[in-house]
């Protein structure tokens, strides 16, 4: 632990602003002296006490709850203080500047906790693990009623308990394997006979069904873009007003009207869908025309997916039936392999019945067809509504999983090859619980826990 780890700090606790209850926390080693010295009493542990809150001339600066938490059996695992004031903000800062104040004679080096120090140091002591931690900050964040379930099963351990039994098995195999190349002048093929392969293959089993619900947690926390493109006037502005159910995007009849992006994120079942629409691609004279539309292939190029908007009412027309196909092709040498292009074909409530075509029709306008729409973003994000079990997970939780399962295929070509090399077998199986253990905070740089705790609030 570094120096600053050891300080005893204080913050407050809930978000800025007026609210009803505010809270002031305090966190250190050795707080005793200093409770007794700022509210004039020692407390029982784990009780909350009603009395009043002094500042150095024994006045009260408010009256409220004290709540306080002897080591071990705290948030962070010191000793922690927690003072429930009214949530006026003069009120709290009153009471977080007595703390400072009074800290000198009791309790050397108080000072202002930095952000996301409290959990920091729940981790550090062993109260939670990386994953749980970074699940606090999820749930905080959560923008839906799923993803806010999903982070609390993390939180509750539900993935790191996941990972955990990966650990155990794949520790398991490890012993096997290290103790072949400790002893190979044993005649009893060790790994034959525990079934190493039998093992190796169940250990992969299980990471792919891990996998699928950290992905599918992933896809809760972060979302996908969603790029409307298509040539002026094909009812892109519509459709995103549609979509999100809200009159976002100016629409005229008049070809243009869209000179830049206008974003708005909207839920599908829970999953957050980034959606963007752009000016309509064509070629044009008009300056700031021109840079509006560079601006909306810069999205096109960074989309997880693009709605190819069609006009159903001009798809007879020589000219825009061209114009549609140069933006195909463009699209296919602009988009990243993989990235999916969904054809939707737009105003069916004023085009006269045509042979159905690849995609989906619809009609901006009165909303026929947008639940088909839904559905072929869904899929296309890899949603899985039925699936159970689902935790929020992070982009490096699925990164770490994708190196896991990197090293066990190497492990398993190892293990299936004529003579294997039982040292390279032994490596990619270390690699493996490496990658594993950055999850969990196992294995974890310090320049990483800096990026993650920085994210949080202060006070917490």
């Amino acid at each position: 632990m570094l120096a600053r780890h050891h300080d005893p700090i204080a913050a407050i606790a809930t978000a800025p602003g007026r609210g009803a209850v505010g809270i002031v926390r305090v966190s250190g080693l050795g707080l005793a002296p200093f409770v007794q010295a700022l509210l004039g009493r020692a407390l029982r542990p784990r009780e909350a006490h009603y009395l009043p809150f002094p500042d150095a001339q024994g006045q009260p600066i408010d009256r409220g709850l004290a709540l306080w938490f002897p080591a071990p059996h705290s948030y962070t695992g010191e000793d922690v203080l927690e003072l429930q004031a009214h949530g006026g903000p003069v009120v709290l800062q009153l009471l977080l500047a007595r703390c400072l104040e009074a800290a000198p004679s009791t309790l050397a080096r108080l000072r202002l906790a930095e952000p996301g120090e409290f959990t920091e140091r729940a981790f550090l002591n062993d109260k939670i693990d990386l994953a749980q931690a970074e699940a606090i900050a999820d749930l905080i964040d959560a923008s839906t009623e799923a993803a806010a379930r999903s982070a609390g099963r993390s939180l509750s351990g539900d993935f790191s308990s996941e990972i955990q039994g990966l650990r155990d098995a794949l520790v398991h195999l490890r012993m096997l394997v290290e103790a072949t190349l400790d002893f190979p002048e044993e005649e009893i093929d060790f790994l034959r006979k525990a079934d190493a392969r039998g093992q190796l293959s169940k250990l992969q089993q299980t990471l792919a069904a891990v996998m699928q619900r950290a992905s599918q947690g992933a896809l809760l926390r972060e979302g996908i873009k969603v790029v409307i493109a298509g040539q002026p006037n094909a009812g892109k502005s519509s459709l995103l007003n549609a979509l999100a159910g809200a009159e976002l995007a100016i629409v005229t009849p008049i070809a243009g009207t869209t000179r830049d992006k206008v974003q708005q994120t909207i839920q599908i079942e829970g999953v957050p869908l980034h959606v963007i629409d752009t000016a309509g691609l064509r070629e044009s004279s008009d300056e700031v025309e021109r840079i509006g539309i560079a601006r909306a292939w810069d999205e096109i190029a960074a989309a997880d997916a693009v709605l190819f908007l069609h006009d159903l009412t001009r798809q007879d027309a020589p000219d825009y039936a061209a114009a549609d196909a140069d933006i195909a092709r463009a699209l296919a040498q602009r988009l990243p392999a993989g990235v999916p292009v969904i054809d939707v074909w737009n105003k069916t409530d004023a085009a006269a019945p045509a042979p159905d075509r690849a995609g989906v029709r619809l009609s901006a306008r009165t909303g026929e067809g947008l639940d088909a729409l839904r559905r072929q973003l869904l899929h296309i994000a890899g949603w899985q509504s039925a699936a159970e079990g689902i935790y929020i997970a992070r982009a490096r939780h699925i990164e770490a999983l994708r190196a896991v399962d990197a090293h066990l295929m190497e492990a398993a070509a190892q293990l299936e090859s004529t003579g294997p090399a039982l040292d390279l077998l032994a490596e990619e199986l270390r690699l493996a619980q490496n990658a594993l253990g950055a999850i969990t905070g196992e294995f974890t740089s310090d320049d990483l826990l800096g990026v993650i705790f920085s994210s949080f609030c202060i006070g917490k």
